[in-house]
């Protein structure tokens, strides 16, 4: 939650501590997959009408295999000058060149035209990734080959070729790319995020003003889903991705609204009778909404039918309750931020209010937990040991207390979510300046700053 929004709910995210060098490293292991294989992506050439927007597609390759944290990218200025760009173009590794007396065996070189040329030093590439793109018919093609340099015979070595064909425009050289790059993860048992939608909070549209935006997982394509001139926050999206949750002042006190992604249209939503019910935040199943409201006089945790109705207290304690997200695999835990014990911490409860535990340690603020999908880890930010305002990005084995920090004195940084992989995280910081969006992998490496323009919160990553 930000504290320009709600202010009486909670003063804003965290910074935190890091715990052992070990345990860090098992849970990031965990979630990333460990060691990564290295790749070779040479750029692609294009003809006729596919020249112009050949440049795009090679970025967009680049960039989703980069930013899937799976490969490690083979450096660009040790690629050899003459890089295949169909399968004709290979040859077979010829045999060394004998040593003369003294000297070592001349190790082969193609000039980029043998794997062996780029699954040796300095490349090292485990895999090569290559092809053309060209105007056929007034679209857009590319051919795309993947190679394992490994294996000296070149048909034993190919993993596939295939064919994409898009409209012949940016857009559509982008299209392709996404695809070419989705068969490359997928050899590797890594699912892309090409079609994921990111839901976000941005004032670009006036002063004062805070609308609902949407982008692509790579920051493409950002357009507005409200236009109330208002204040409207706090989005939160429905396992299934067809109906958005958020919180706006449009009618003056803050209230919960219910939108539609498959039609564009809003949903009623009946709010319970309160002068607060925000934070929304929907169960595995999509048949209720969890949300914070001020029923009580105070803010504390409800549930109700995903329609509104059939309101019921959760949390019972006398002090502000609110964050409430649900375990996407058990259905049957939240966390949630309270203020029970001094300063906001997170707290974990069944859904029926029982079984209350603490999940950080007391120390600092803590805020915005986010479960990862597999039900075991959390996202958050968090305080500890640093000063007031100064926030990190910490995940978090809830079984076992063990942290690992993830932004390290780069300003503010807030609203940790979870990709559909469960290996990156959006998350806002004001790193840049202003607030904006980044995503990362969930080792704290790949950062790319998704959103440049005013100011811009609370992002959620839905599939």
């Amino acid at each position: 939650m930000k504290r320009t929004t709600l202010a009486i709910l909670f003063a804003g995210a965290a910074l935190a501590v890091v715990a052992y060098s070990q345990a860090q490293s098992d849970i990031v292991i965990k979630l990333t997959g460990g060691t990564k294989k290295v790749i070779a992506l040479p750029d692609f050439r294009g003809a006729g009408g596919a020249a112009p927007f050949t440049d795009t597609f090679n970025r967009t390759v680049f960039e989703d295999v980069q930013r899937s944290g799976m490969m490690g990218m083979a450096p660009k200025s040790f690629y050899p000058l003459n890089p295949p760009q169909q399968e004709s173009d290979l040859r077979p590794t010829p045999a060394p060149t004998p040593a003369r007396r003294g000297e070592q065996p001349q190790a082969p070189n193609c000039s980029g035209r043998c794997l062996s040329d780029w699954g040796g030093a300095p490349l090292s590439a485990n895999y090569l990734g290559f092809g053309y793109t060209a105007d056929q018919g007034g679209q857009f093609v590319a051919f795309g080959h993947l190679y394992n340099t490994a294996v000296p015979d070149i048909a034993g070595a190919k993993l596939f070729r295939k064919l994409y064909t898009a409209p012949l425009t940016e857009e559509g050289a982008r299209s392709a790319a996404h695809e070419y790059a989705a068969d490359i993860l997928k050899q590797f048992g890594v699912p892309s995020l090409a079609g994921s939608k990111i839901y976000f909070v941005s004032d670009r549209t006036g002063r004062g003003m805070k609308e609902i935006w949407q982008m692509d997982f790579d920051g493409a394509n950002q357009k507005p889903l409200t236009s109330f001139r208002s204040i409207s926050t706090m989005p939160a999206i429905s396992p299934d991705g067809l109906r958005l949750a958020f919180t706006t002042y449009a009618k003056g006190q803050p209230q919960i609204m219910m939108y539609s992604t498959e039609t564009g249209r809003f949903i009623p939503f009946r709010n319970s009778a309160a002068p607060t019910n925000a934070q929304a935040s929907f169960t595995p199943d999509g048949e209720h909404v969890l949300y914070a409201s001020s029923v009580s006089g105070y803010l504390q945790i409800y549930m109700s039918n995903a329609d509104g109705t059939n309101p019921r207290r959760i949390s019972t304690s006398r002090a502000i309750e609110a964050e409430p997200k649900v375990n996407p695999k058990t259905g049957t835990d939240i966390v949630f931020v309270s203020g029970r014990g001094g300063l906001q911490q997170i707290y974990r409860m069944n859904m029926d209010g029982a079984d209350v535990d603490r999940l950080t340690n007391g120390e600092g603020e803590a805020s915005n937990p986010a479960w990862h999908p597999d039900g075991q880890h959390i996202a958050f930010a968090w305080t500890r040991g640093y000063a007031p305002g100064n926030w990190n990005i910490f995940i978090m084995d809830v079984a076992s207390r063990e942290t690992v920090q993830l932004t390290h004195g780069e300003g503010r940084n807030e609203n940790p979510t979870w990709a559909p992989d469960g290996r990156h995280l959006v998350f806002s910081s004001n790193r840049a300046g202003g607030s904006q969006i980044f995503s990362m992998l969930a080792d704290g490496t790949e950062v790319k700053q998704l959103t440049t323009q005013g100011s811009n919160w609370m992002p959620v990553w839905t599939k």
